[in-house]
């Protein structure tokens, strides 16, 4: 049994493989062709190909790429009417001859529809109705009788990959398009911005550089976050205070009465703007061993305050 599933994954990294070399100017045509297109992106596929087409479609839409799966059989059976003249299509078929998908290509075609083909066989009929030809031909399916579709599955799965991560790269898609798409799920925890959980307004906790001790006291007391920002007189960060600083204070026995903010704060503290996300605090906090951040925008004006805890009722954590 271990051999047979040894065999089945070395027989579809191969297939995987294989593929590197078969990438040539229908690639980059097909790439530019999706670029290009101002309506969405259809993709059809029948029984294994159209599990097949609804990945490739999921990861599209995923990128920013309006995108859906069609199914053959149902668009001959009246739900053609969803496609539009500035959509395209990419079509998926190991033989390329597939009935229910040669059967709905005339619509497309009248529509001058730009087709992309995934196929096994280069000459076939999807083939030629096809502007680009991406060969996802597979050597053998990893069964004993070349039937089940696995190794060509992967294949064309790896191919839609290849295609949305060039289109990714071209049209610059970053984590913050990314977050904006996926509000939902551990993913969407993972991509939540600053701004959507940092203290803001009356709840920042803020002196001067000549508020006095007691008033330090008060301020990191009331806004219960164990620090507080010094600011100048243009409410730009020029220090903070947290409970230790107060410890510290009190330990060299100073006339608290004459102390001051200036006095007791950490200067040049470390801060974040509030488009980053919150992973990217969290990662900051650990590295340096603290539990707030100050939020600040790229005039050093303070504009919040996120604290551990707020990751952790968020379950950044």
């Amino acid at each position: 049994m271990l051999d047979k599933a040894k065999q089945t994954i070395k027989l579809e990294a191969e297939a995987i493989a294989g593929l590197i070399d078969k990438l040539d100017d229908n690639f980059i045509k097909a790439v530019g062709l999706i670029d290009q297109t101002s309506g969405r992106v259809i993709v059809t596929g029948i029984g294994k190909s159209g599990i097949v087409a609804k990945k490739i479609a999921s990861t599209f839409s995923s990128i920013g790429i309006p995108s859906f799966f069609f199914h053959p059989a149902e668009g001959i059976h009246g739900d053609l009417g969803v496609v539009r003249g500035d959509d395209l299509l990419i079509a998926i078929s190991k033989s390329g001859d597939t009935e229910e998908i040669i059967k709905v290509l005339p619509l497309f075609k009248r529509l001058m529809v730009p087709i992309i083909a995934l196929t096994g066989d280069k000459k076939s009929p999807l083939a030629e109705d096809a502007e680009a030809v991406l060969d996802v031909s597979v050597p053998h399916e990893t069964c004993s009788i070349n039937l089940i579709p696995t190794s060509s599955t992967t294949a064309a799965i790896v191919m839609g990959d290849a295609l949305a991560m060039v289109l990714l790269e071209k049209r610059g898609f970053t984590a913050d398009d990314f977050a904006d798409l996926h509000p939902g799920g551990s993913i969407g925890r993972n991509l939540i911005k600053i701004e959507q959980l940092m203290h803001t307004g009356d709840e920042i906790p803020m002196v001067k550089l000549d508020t006095p001790f007691s008033q330090l006291v008060l301020e990191i007391t009331s806004k219960r976050l164990g620090i507080t920002t010094v600011v100048d007189d243009g409410n730009h960060l020029v220090g903070i205070v947290t409970d230790g600083d107060l410890r510290r204070a009190l330990e060299k026995k100073s006339r608290l009465e004459d102390l001051v903010a200036k006095d007791v704060m950490t200067a040049r503290p470390k801060s974040i703007t509030a488009n980053k996300l919150c992973v990217e605090a969290l990662n900051r906090m650990e590295k340096h061993k603290i539990t707030s951040l100050v939020v600040a925008d790229d005039e050093k004006k303070v504009v919040g305050i996120l604290h551990m805890h707020d990751l952790l009722r968020a379950k950044i954590i």
